[in-house]
C-alpha cells in the first residue's frame, strides 16, 4: 500500500543556500536510486525562504524504510539538522483521497 507523507521544517536564514544545494543533491540521488519512491518533491515557501515542505509517495513500507535508512538521507540530515530553527522536522502521514497525478506541471 502506498505511503503519502509530508515533512515541514524551518532553517536559519544563513543556511538557506546550503540547504537548497543539499536538497538538489538529495533529490537527484532519490531519482537515480529509489525507483519505489514514486514522488519526492521539495518546496520552498515564497514569502519565507527559510521554510520548506517535502512531499513523498513511497510504493510501500519497504520503500519508505529503504529511503529512511539510506546514506543519502544521513548526508542530507547532516546539512539541515544543525540549522533547524523551530524544532525538529514534522513528518505527517496522509491517505490519498483524490489526484490528477497524470498531469505534469510546466517546467520551472
Amino acid at each position: 500500500m502506498p505511503i503519502y507523507q509530508t515533512a515541514h521544517y524551518r532553517v536559519n536564514a544563513g543556511a538557506v543556500d546550503r540547504v537548497l544545494a543539499a536538497i538538489e543533491e538529495f533529490v537527484g540521488y532519490v531519482a537515480a536510486h529509489e525507483p519505489d519512491t514514486w514522488l519526492y518533491t521539495a518546496w520552498q515557501q515564497k514569502d519565507d525562504p527559510t521554510r520548506f515542505v517535502h512531499l513523498f509517495t513511497f510504493a510501500d513500507e519497504a520503500a519508505h524504510r529503504a529511503h529512511g535508512e539510506s546514506e543519502a538521507v544521513r548526508r542530507f540530515q547532516a546539512v539541515y539538522t544543525p540549522e533547524l530553527s523551530e524544532g525538529p522536522v514534522v513528518f505527517t502521514d496522509y491517505r490519498l483521497v483524490a489526484t490528477n497525478a497524470g498531469r505534469r506541471p510546466p517546467a520551472p
